[in-house]
C-alpha cells in the first residue's frame, strides 16, 4: 500500500539533533518567563506528527476519542485498553510536544492503588510522560507524583461528570462555588500536579487561579487569562458533525476540503478518470515483445491444427 511512502512509513524519526524536548519543568519554566503555552489533543500517528511539527508544545491524547472518534455520545464509554491503543499511535509520532494521557472514567475513581496502577500503565505500555486526571482528587495526585509520574489536574467543567453536573454547563458561577474551586486548584498543587486544566469557567475566575497558582493553568472555555489554551484538534479543524462550543474557534475547514476530495475521487472513478495510464504499472517492452511473440506464435499454432 502507498503507505510505504508515506512520510515516516520507512523511517518515522526525524532529525533530533535540534529538537528541545518539552518537559513538565519546561512549562514551569514558560509560567514564569510568561511565555504561553500552546496545547491541542490528538489521536492518531498522521494528526499527531502534524502537531509536533507544528510547534504545540502540550499533547494530549483526550478521552474525548470517545466521542471525535469513536463516535460515543461521552466520554464515559472510552475504556483503558482504546485509551492505550491510541496512546501508543500518537507516541510513535511525538518527538518534541510532552505527551499527556488522558486516564478514562472508571480507571481512577475506585482506590488510590487502582489509579495508581492504571497510570503506571499509561506510562509503561504507552509512552505518555504524564496522565490527567479530573476532579479535586489529592490523594491521587500524591500518590502518583511519589511514583515518579507527573499528572496534569482537571477542574471547573469536568466532563466525566456530565451526569453529576447536568449536562456540560458553565462552573464556579457563585462566590461559594469560586472559593471551593479555588482550594481544588490549590490542594492539587500542594498535592505536586505539575500543570492545571480549567475548563467551563468565567474568566475572571480563571485569571486569579492563574496568578495564585504556582503551577500552569492552560484553559478550554476559560479565557485567555490562564498560562495556555487547549483545543480539540477536530473542532480546530471543523472535523466534527455537532455545533461547537462557544469557546471553539475554527481555524479551517477541513471536513468540507475531505469531502470533496473524496466527491471529486468518486466522479473520477465513475468517469474512469482515474488511474490515468501515468498512474499504472507498465511491463518492460522486452517482457511485452516475448509476450507478443508468444501469443502470435500460439494463434498460428491453433491455425495449423484446424487445417
Amino acid at each position: 500500500m502507498s503507505l510505504k511512502a508515506f512520510p515516516g512509513g520507512v523511517n518515522p524519526s526525524p532529525p533530533t539533533a535540534s529538537i528541545t524536548k518539552v518537559t513538565m519543568p519546561a512549562l514551569a519554566e514558560m509560567k514564569r518567563q510568561g511565555k504561553p503555552i500552546s496545547a491541542l489533543t490528538a489521536y492518531d500517528y498522521a494528526s499527531s506528527r502534524l502537531v509536533d511539527e507544528a510547534g504545540i508544545d502540550l499533547l494530549l491524547v483526550g478521552d474525548s476519542l470517545a466521542m471525535v472518534v469513536l463516535g460515543q455520545e461521552n466520554t464515559l464509554a472510552v475504556t483503558v485498553d482504546e485509551m492505550l491503543h491510541h496512546t501508543r499511535a500518537v507516541h510513535r509520532a511525538v518527538h518534541r510536544a510532552l505527551l499527556v494521557a488522558d486516564m478514562p472514567f472508571g480507571s481512577y475513581h475506585g482506590s488510590v492503588a487502582v489509579g495508581l496502577g492504571n497510570a503506571i500503565r499509561f506510562v509503561k505500555e504507552a509512552g505518555a510522560e504524564a496522565v490527567k486526571i479530573e476532579g479535586p482528587r489529592v490523594e491521587l495526585v500524591r500518590a502518583l507524583t511519589e511514583a515518579e509520574i507527573p499528572v496534569v489536574g482537571h477542574l471547573g467543567l469536568t466532563p466525566q461528570s456530565i451526569h453529576r453536573m447536568g449536562g456540560y454547563r458553565v462552573q464556579a458561577r457563585t462566590a461559594e462555588a469560586v472559593l471551593q474551586l479555588k482550594a481544588e486548584a490549590h490542594a492539587l498543587a500542594e498535592a505536586g500536579a505539575g500543570a492545571l486544566v480549567l475548563e467551563g469557567v468565567p474568566r475572571e475566575v480563571a485569571a486569579a487561579i492563574t496568578a495564585e497558582l504556582p503551577i500552569p493553568t492552560i484553559g478550554i472555555g476559560a479565557g485567555p487569562d490562564c498560562d495556555g489554551q487547549i483545543l480539540v484538534y477536530h473542532d480546530l479543524l471543523n472535523l466534527t458533525f455537532a455545533q461547537p462550543a462557544k469557546f471553539v474557534r475554527k481555524y479551517a475547514d477541513a471536513g468540507a476540503l475531505i469531502r470533496s476530495a473524496i466527491e471529486h475521487y468518486r466522479e473520477d472513478v465513475e468517469h474512469r478518470a482515474f488511474p490515468a495510464d501515468e498512474e499504472s504499472y507498465h511491463l518492460a517492452p522486452e517482457v511485452r515483445n516475448a509476450l507478443d511473440a508468444t501469443g502470435t506464435a500460439n494463434q498460428n499454432s491453433g491455425k495449423l491444427r484446424r487445417v
